[in-house]
């Protein structure tokens, strides 16, 4: 099994992932980090989620996600930890790179 975050770690993710937010863990769901894209339109913001779909398979790791037209939301999570996990933040890390791309 995974280990979740130490207390340090989560806090260290404001400098590490600056775009994302905490999530903390509520009524029946575990703690997560959460990440808003906004693109020019459906097209692009589709195949965003296409990029990061084949990033989260050679993972083995897969976000809870929506898309709205030009919008996507991507909460990442361990749910077999019942947390935040290093799994998550390398998740987050290869994200931020494909959107800087």
């Amino acid at each position: 099994m995974v280990a979740r975050l130490t207390d340090a770690e989560r806090a260290a993710l404001a400098v590490s992932l600056p775009r994302w937010t905490l999530v903390p863990a509520a009524a029946g769901q575990a703690d997560a980090i959460r990440r808003r894209f906004a693109f020019a339109d459906f097209s692009a913001a589709f195949g965003f989620m296409a990029r990061v779909a084949l990033l989260a398979e050679q993972q083995g790791h897969h976000p809870d996600w929506s898309n709205v037209w030009n919008r996507v939301e991507i909460t990442l999570s361990t749910h077999d930890a019942g947390g935040l996990t290093a799994q998550d933040v390398r998740l987050a890390q290869a994200i931020d790179r494909l959107d800087q791309a």
